[in-house]
């Protein structure tokens, strides 16, 4: 190659990379950009002025749903995008709103109508849009930016971005049916995250409800011409054979993508049922798995299973992560792929190869009959894992400790991949622990990754059909599901005392900063509390449970909500030492983002409180703070 080609080709590449790359000030991606970083290079908000940080504006929604009547219950998790001089939002009725993102008012609101009592497993929650712009199209022509959301309801609906008009020209006046997959039923199947956006193509996966029955609807992934609307290509990650009964595997949480590459990066879920898996023998690959795909047409390219043969409703819920480390001298191209066991796995971007070494490890068999659990599991070596994976009789605690102790003595209990058991099993990380959809956030040059987890056993029983059959036998309080179609029943709860808080001693929730370029711990702190929760009122240890994820910014600050205390957090991303926190009128179980418009940096997070947590408030708010003028 010439000397004159290969500088070219790397200006070339180089042009390619910034394109991928938001404005400064802008947020308009999930994950600020296209591989789900989460980082912003703002940096007017920093640890020396951050306790100064006050509300700028809260705008209210007005959508909330408590639960009665009919109803579901709402939560509110949008994470807002920002381009273009607006603020684009969803509500927990997936109402699309435009907002002023230095005021806080209304441009304009879109109503979908969505059927709002439908068996939504999630209940009401959506958490964001998507945007594209139309290079094709003439400045201030319609539809020239688009926004995109997937509803509850199984639709995609493209609406302008000016003035919340549904585009004409995509699918029938402006919306798209995601209904037409295998064993769809209404509600079961539905859609909680952000499209993800990739060479003119609208690509989403779907939230399948768990436990019902043994074939659920399949978690079949698709792509939408992002103008038209018309279907370019699916993949299904567990296809329908003869010898395997099951469906799911489904993509619900955010994917990433690599433009450059022309990747899109998909994190599967369990097979349905989550607790039994007899009738669908061996690995079920690609469930539990990131998998990279041709984002053109579809293809597979290479996959990475974390989880063979789940029985534990280990699903890949949280989003990968796209970053570039330092390894073995040179700079990598990883996937960051996170998981509610607690384990990381750092995998080569191009391959799909172990990064750091991860090893196939003995695990407990199954004692329910025709059971066949996988013999091993893979283990990474680097990173090690973000929560305890055992528990003892030694970390019970507190005034219920012996309600615990006889609520768990029996259990079987060897450790993390203990299989559900006739007699009940102590799941640790249980299906709420390790990493869920909140995430993880990478310092870009820090090459810091910070990720909140849960420590929260759980109980899990398989119940023969006879006597899950007999509700008179049902004298356990906690969730029972059918799974229609098995030999056997679930049973399940997290492990609480009498009065709600959980057995395991504190913290029950952490947040850790992660060397990745090394593959260890940097430093680990305990997040928010779990104060009045249960209605206790003796002080409680630090260490909340948090669903809702960190961002970083160049200012040397991670901030984060999610707790079940209603705070905003600031944390030095040198050192986990909480700096600030904002009071909010609701617990914040959504991912924050940053933004700057008029020379000043907004933090905002969505205010609502969690569908499934019925001891928090309903809130609607969105609040944003800043520094003062």
């Amino acid at each position: 190659m010439s000397r004159t080609l290969a500088i070219g080709t790397l200006i070339a590449l180089a042009l390619a990379l910034q394109a991928t790359r938001p404005p400064g000030g802008e947020w308009p991606f999930y994950g600020h950009d296209a591989g789900g970083t989460r980082y912003s290079p703002l940096s007017q908000i920093t640890r020396d002025n951050v306790s100064r940080l006050a509300v700028a504006w809260t705008f209210h929604t007005g959508d909330m749903a408590d639960g009665k009547n009919g109803d579901l219950r709402s939560g509110f998790e949008t994470t807002p995008l920002v381009v273009d001089g607006t603020l684009y939002l969803t509500t927990s009725f997936n109402r699309v709103i435009a907002l002023d993102p230095e005021t806080g008012a209304q441009k304009w609101a879109y109503d979908p109508v969505l059927e709002r009592q439908a068996d939504y497993g999630d209940g009401l929650i959506n958490r964001g849009v998507a945007t594209w712009l139309d290079d094709a199209r003439a400045p201030r022509a319609a539809c020239r930016r688009r926004i995109f959301e997937a509803t509850l309801d199984a639709r995609v609906v493209a609406l302008d971005a000016a003035t919340g008009t549904p585009c004409a020209d995509f699918g029938s006046h402006g919306q798209v049916s995601l209904r037409d997959v295998g064993e769809y039923r209404a509600g079961w199947y539905h859609m909680t995250s952000p499209p993800a956006i990739i060479d003119g193509l609208v690509i989403v996966g779907s939230a399948i409800n768990d436990n019902n029955r043994v074939r659920m609807p399949n978690g079949t992934i698709r792509a939408f011409d992002a103008r038209t609307g018309a279907q370019r290509w699916s993949w299904d990650p567990m296809p329908a054979s003869a010898t395997v009964h099951s469906g799911a595997a489904n993509a619900w949480s955010v994917m990433a993508v690599d433009p450059e590459r022309h990747l899109v990066f998909v994190p599967t879920g369990s097979a349905s049922p989550d607790y039994y898996g007899a009738l669908r023998p061996g690995d079920n690959k690609w469930a539990n798995s990131i998998v990279a795909l041709r984002s053109r047409t579809g293809e597979f390219v290479w996959g990475f299973q974390l989880v063979h043969h789940d029985l534990w409703d280990y699903d890949s819920a949280s989003p990968p992560l796209l970053a570039t480390i330092q390894h073995g001298g040179r700079a990598v191209p990883v996937v960051v792929q996170g998981n509610k066991t607690g384990f990381i796995y750092v995998l080569n971007r191009d391959t799909g190869e172990p990064v750091f070494p991860i090893e196939e490890r003995p695990v407990p068999k199954s004692d329910v009959p025709e059971e066949v659990p996988s013999p091993t599991q893979p283990f990474p070596t680097r990173p090690p894992p973000v929560v305890p994976q055992r528990m003892t009789l030694d970390d019970l605690w507190g005034p219920e400790r012996a309600a615990c102790e006889a609520a768990v003595r029996d259990l079987r209990n060897e450790g993390i991949f203990t299989p559900p058991s006739l007699r009940g099993t102590l799941v640790m990380p249980g299906n709420l622990g390790g990493m869920n959809w909140s995430g993880s956030a990478f310092d870009v040059e820090r090459h810091v990754l910070v990720v909140n987890a849960n420590i929260l056993p759980a109980k899990v029983r398989i119940i023969p059909r006879d006597e899950f059959d007999d509700r008179g036998k049902r004298i356990e309080s906690g969730d029972y599901a059918t799974q229609a179609g098995a030999p056997y029943g679930m049973f399940r709860r997290f492990l609480q005392g009498p009065k709600g808080l959980p057995c395991n001693h504190a913290p029950w929730g952490l947040l850790t900063a992660i060397d990745l370029d090394e593959g260890t711990i940097k430093w680990q702190v305990p997040l928010g509390t779990l104060q009045g929760f249960g209605g206790s009122t003796a002080p409680l240890p630090p260490g909340s449970v948090s669903l809702g994820g960190p961002i970083v910014t160049a200012g040397g600050i991670a901030f984060i909500a999610g707790t079940i205390d209603p705070f905003l957090r600031a944390m030095d991303i040198e050192t986990g030492r909480e700096l600030w926190k904002g009071a909010l009128p609701a617990s914040g179980h959504a991912t924050p983002m940053t933004y700057q418009v008029a020379g000043r940096q907004f933090v905002v997070i969505a205010a609502g409180g969690h569908a499934k947590i019925t001891e928090e408030p309903l809130g609607d708010a969105l609040v944003a703070f800043a520094l003062p003028k």
